[in-house]
């Protein structure tokens, strides 16, 4: 079980281009580096009690966890100045009474679904995919996470490179923009074999 034992921990809101998401920025660490978490409803959350403890408010329908901070996506009309002290209030007091962030590492949940995405790919499918999951990791990554959301591998078929929106770029307003004009721009560079990526679950980019 990985715990978090500060006791003093300050917590802030910061807004983020999905309207319906808020970050909540902690002065402590909650996931090891370069690990982030993205659960997508209550049943997804079973690694998580502070994940679990969040969809209890009934206006919480999406939480995603990385090193440093928390985002919640809510379901609701109410705007989120009526609902943050709630929730940093919440945040704040759990982690300094040292709650259970994870039940076990999460970082062997994403290196598991990493080889899932390429386990049955062969030669060089196998070797293209492998790019395309280290520039997401090290270049896309860092900047998404700063808007509180991440975007990660989930295959790759014949020059289409598909992905998963997390956090607050899934639903976001922005997400697709993101996702043409940098993501696949900056892929088709670097690796030429790509012609096209595209989001799970999103099929209307405006274009």
């Amino acid at each position: 079980m990985i715990e978090n034992k500060e006791k003093s921990v300050s917590v802030y809101a910061e807004a983020n281009p999905n309207p319906e998401s808020m970050k909540f920025v902690l002065s402590t660490t909650l996931a090891p580096d370069s690990v982030s978490v993205d659960y997508p409803n209550l049943e997804s959350a079973a690694n998580s009690p502070l994940a679990q403890e969040l969809f209890n408010f009934d206006y919480v329908s999406r939480v995603f966890i990385a090193s440093n901070f928390v985002t919640v996506t809510k379901n609701t009309d109410i705007q989120w100045v009526q609902l943050i002290p709630e929730l940093r209030n919440f945040i704040k007091s759990y982690v300094e009474a040292g709650g259970p962030i994870f039940l076990q590492n999460p970082a062997a949940e994403q290196a598991q679904a990493n080889t899932d995405a390429t386990a049955e790919l062969t030669g060089e499918d196998a070797v293209i995919s492998q790019k395309v999951i280290d520039l997401l990791e090290n270049y896309v990554r860092p900047a998404v996470e700063q808007d509180g959301g991440n975007i990660t591998f989930k295959s790759y078929n014949q020059g289409v490179v598909t992905v998963n929106l997390q956090g607050s770029c899934s639903g976001c307003p922005s997400a697709t923009i993101t996702l043409k004009s940098g993501i696949e721009n900056l892929l088709k560079r670097m690796v030429p074999e790509v012609t096209e990526v595209v989001a799970e679950g999103v099929t209307d980019f405006g274009y």
